[in-house]
């Protein structure tokens, strides 16, 4: 397996894992507006797809061939369920390993999966042991620490000695969620002490990240050497493109339809029509009569009836 985070332009920018939003479908959304340099999907938990298998994951390890370089993005506090299905997204022909020890969740938390790593260091370890297994390049999603900013210098610092291809870092800690404002001046040390232990180690930095200017000023100040966006394109589908241009409400909605085509094609038969509406903010927006359109959307019950109200706008 060749370890492509070896051939990235620095500073690179990928597109963060987030939960039932990063699958297949938003993900070529997000390449048609502004592509990213590499994606990640949407959780996967081992134990779950060991134990039950695809339905258990509900179509979370979709790709296709044209989304390269793409990182599985994995849960799980068992090791062997960790290594099964590491091995499993290798047999897939994903790019690399990505192993979550920030998410919040209290389910994922009381499971020891998640942020509870950050409490458990041999454990910690053992999963990225077996994640290596897979024969790909594994990296890991952080937090600074559990409930105290001052934590990273313990928590990171192990995570740099687990010779990972990346690290990327969201910068708050556990407690903190996402109710403040992320720890963007820490990135100096953070880089310090990845020079110190693991110079080969890629850091990635994470949370309140507009867009790719934003990014690229974040990376030119610390020296990091990639950006990962998450929520921003929440705000700004085109997040990702490289020259900032004013977009019409014809091209959002453009994207609106080919989420809805995709969808269609892909997930009609997986998910519940429920979870398209969280998307409709990111489209319609900054035009007049956006906010009564997502009104009238959020009342509709398929693909078809938000084609029907989208029509009218389109003249």
């Amino acid at each position: 397996m060749t370890n492509f985070w070896l051939d990235l332009d620095k500073p690179f920018f990928a597109l963060a894992p987030m939960e039932a939003v990063t699958d297949v479908v938003f993900r070529h959304v997000v390449a048609r507006a502004a592509a990213p340099d590499i994606y990640f999907t949407e959780f996967t938990n081992a134990t779950g797809w060991v134990n039950a298998g695809e339905k258990a994951v509900s179509g979370r390890l979709d790709k296709t061939d044209d989304e390269k370089p793409i990182i599985a993005h994995i849960w799980g506090s068992d090791p062997d369920d960790i290594e099964k299905l590491a091995g499993h997204c290798a047999q897939l022909g994903y790019d690399g390993i990505d192993i979550n020890t920030g998410c919040p969740d209290k389910s994922a938390i009381k499971s020891g999966s998640g942020a509870a790593l950050i409490n458990n260091q041999p454990l910690t370890a053992e999963i990225i042991i077996a994640a290596k297994k897979s024969g790909l390049p594994v990296s890991v999603k952080a937090r600074l620490g559990y409930s105290k900013i001052e934590e990273y210098s313990d928590w990171l610092g192990f995570l740099l000695q687990q010779d990972l291809a990346a690290l990327t870092i969201h910068l708050r800690t556990k407690s903190e969620m996402s109710k403040v404002p992320a720890h963007h001046e820490l990135l100096s040390s953070i880089v310090s002490l990845r020079n110190q232990i693991a110079p080969r180690t890629l850091i990635i930095a994470n949370g309140d990240i507009n867009d790719r200017s934003h990014g690229l000023e974040i990376a030119n100040k610390y020296n990091i050497d990639g950006v990962m966006i998450g929520r921003g394109v929440f705000h700004n589908p085109f997040a990702f493109e490289k020259f900032e241009k004013n977009h019409s409400k014809k091209e959002l909605l453009g994207l609106l339809d080919l989420h809805l085509e995709l969808y269609d094609k892909r997930q009609g038969q997986q998910r519940k029509f429920e979870t398209l509406k969280r998307f409709f903010k990111i489209y319609i927006r900054d035009f007049d009569g956006a906010s009564e359109l997502r009104h009238r959307l959020m009342q509709t019950k398929t693909t078809e009836e938000v084609r029907q109200l989208l029509g009218a706008h389109y003249k």
